[in-house]
């Protein structure tokens, strides 16, 4: 097994800024001070966290920045955490997302900017320099190019996926969450290429067609299972799991189910929640990585979220898989939110 993971797609670049209050359409409010800037995508994501969680392992970041400043940063970044950049291509502008973050509500609102990440396609890649354990690529409806249609294959990332697994690499696909009909159209296709899916409750509903949040917003438990049954009758090689805030699921190719309570944080101890998502999709891959079983998959997962909500930023607060599980030993685990039976 080759002791590498590289992961493609979005590479982002957040511009913080703080509000005071969101607006009215047509009116005005202000900037606050505190404006900042982070990386973002799943790339800088993912990326960062793997490597944090397994220092041993290369990580490779593949992908299109800008050929501007926020590009220098994003590079600059994710190869300051250990990240190998040398597969990462500059054309055009950096894709970057204005973040109003609501200083009464606390919410949070984006406006993205698709940049180089619309351009990122199957071109970017050179197979010969493909020499790795696991391929995740992330997020589908996201990379504009690569959501185009194939005639053969339904997609063009379909055809990616395809191609990698046909040289033997594990491939590992994430979703943005996205409202409309396009999950239906563009998420199946890439699905029938993937190995190991990772994936949250409400992606894995409209892919599966199979909700599994209530008009109330509670978690459907008795969908769970059949929209995993789902996913792989939708061609998922390995691992479907699913996370959400209630804790993970996830199912083997065999129908092995596991699932996993969210881990209980003492007060004060949640800094900020950006990121948790692409956490526990590098806990579960650093599992696969690592061979350990779906169950322990899902438990660094939860770990490593957890972890993640230490501090304001998606990747500042991860660290070692060891250490994660110390964490999520020492916090426990909560309530299952379905039956394991």
């Amino acid at each position: 097994m080759k002791n590498k993971i590289i992961v493609a797609g979005n590479i982002i670049v957040d511009h913080l800024y703080p509000i005071a209050g969101f607006p009215e359409r047509g009116q005005l409010t202000t900037i606050l001070d505190g404006i900042g800037k982070s990386v973002g995508g799943a790339v800088c994501n993912v990326g960062i966290d793997l490597k944090r969680l397994m220092p041993d392992t290369e990580v490779a970041a593949l992908g299109l920045v800008g050929e501007d400043d926020s590009g220098d940063f994003a590079l600059e970044t994710m190869r300051g955490a250990g990240v190998d950049v040398s597969m990462v291509g500059r054309r055009g502008a950096t894709s970057f997302t204005a973040v109003m973050s609501d200083t009464v509500s606390r919410e949070r609102t984006f406006f993205q900017y698709r940049g180089a990440n619309a351009l990122f396609s199957e071109d970017s890649f050179d197979w010969d320099d493909m020499d790795c354990d696991i391929l995740h690529v992330a997020y589908i409806l996201l990379l504009d190019a690569l959501d185009e249609e194939d005639a053969e294959y339904g997609t063009k990332l379909a055809r990616l996926l395809c191609h990698a697994r046909e040289r033997g690499i594990r491939t590992s696909v994430d979703v943005v969450t996205e409202t409309g009909e396009r999950f239906a159209r563009l998420v199946p296709p890439a699905l029938k290429y993937t190995d190991l899916c990772v994936i949250n409750e409400i992606e894995a509903g409209r892919s599966a067609g199979i909700p599994l949040r209530a008009e109330d917003g509670s978690l459907i438990g008795e969908n769970v299972r059949p929209c995993l049954r789902r996913l792989f009758e939708l061609g998922v090689g390995e691992w479907a799991v699913i996370h959400c805030p209630e804790g993970g699921f996830g199912m083997d190719r065999a129908g092995n189910f596991a699932v996993c309570g969210q881990i209980p944080t003492p007060p004060g101890y949640i800094k900020g929640k950006v990121g948790a998502g692409d956490a526990f999709c590098a806990g579960v891959l650093s599992a696969a990585h690592r061979g350990m079983s779906l169950a322990e998959a899902l438990k660094l997962g939860n770990a490593a979220a957890t972890v993640s909500l230490n501090a304001p930023g998606a990747t500042e607060a991860m660290t070692t898989v060891e250490e994660c599980l110390r964490t999520a030993d020492e916090f426990g685990e909560g309530p299952l939110p379905v039956n394991p039976d």
